[in-house]
Parts: structure tokens; C-alpha cells; sequence
């Protein structure tokens, strides 16, 4: 991983479903990320969900992808 490239976390099955409850989506619903994109952990397969951490000056922006 680059320094400068957002830190992907790969979620557990328990936090995706609290997540899916608290946002009212579902998977289909949230925006997508390639299984070969450089950035996704080693071992995440389609239809696993990822959260995506962008530091922007002084706060930390949260991102969801599922990946395809």
C-alpha cells in the first residue's frame, strides 16, 4: 500500500449488516469497486464490503464500496 492511498478495510459480516441497518440500504444500493482495482486488500472476493478512509486536512472522511 502507497502512503498517500486511503486505508481499505475489509468488514465482518456483523458489521455489515449493522451498517446496512443504521444506512436502510442494501449492498446493490452502495457504489462499487473492481476486484482487481490496486487497492482492495489481498483475499476480499466480490460481494465483500469495504470501508474506505480519506484523510482530508484536519478530519477523516468515511467511504463504503462493495466489491464486484
Amino acid at each position: 500500500m502507497h502512503i498517500l492511498q486511503p486505508k481499505h478495510i475489509k468488514l465482518k459480516p456483523d458489521e455489515i449488516k449493522a451498517l446496512l441497518d443504521s444506512m436502510n440500504v442494501s449492498v446493490s444500493q452502495l457504489p462499487k469497486i473492481k476486484h482487481v482495482d490496486p487497492a482492495v486488500p489481498e483475499g476480499s472476493v466480490p460481494g465483500d464490503l469495504l470501508k474506505i478512509e480519506r484523510k482530508e486536512e484536519d478530519k477523516t472522511l468515511t467511504y463504503y464500496r462493495v466489491v464486484a
